[in-house]
């Protein structure tokens, strides 16, 4: 991998972490801000694409999802990135 590469994929974990912090519910920017801050520094380059499809969800479904109200469509449960954040300890 060129620097070139390595920029864009720094450049891409910034822009997925400032993303997770502005979602636009209070509930959410601290949910998935803590969880991004804490996980996508260190996520694989299959791991960033599943976590920027995760963040296409809507933030009610999401929210319903994290917190068991709902259960996600399997394509989201079956993800990586949605197991880490059930796993994810919020303090």
């Amino acid at each position: 991998m060129d620097d070139k590469e390595k920029q864009n994929i720094e450049n891409k974990r910034k822009q997925l972490i400032f993303r997770s912090n502005h979602r636009g519910t209070k509930e959410m920017d601290l949910i998935m801000g803590g969880y991004a801050s804490a996980n996508v520094p260190d996520f694989t380059i299959d791991e960033l694409q599943d976590y920027e499809f995760l963040l296409t969800q809507n933030d009610p479904d999401l929210y319903n999802w994290i917190t068991d109200k709902e259960f996600p469509p399997e394509d989201i449960a079956n993800l990586s990135v949605y197991q880490k954040l059930k796993a994810h300890k919020f303090v």
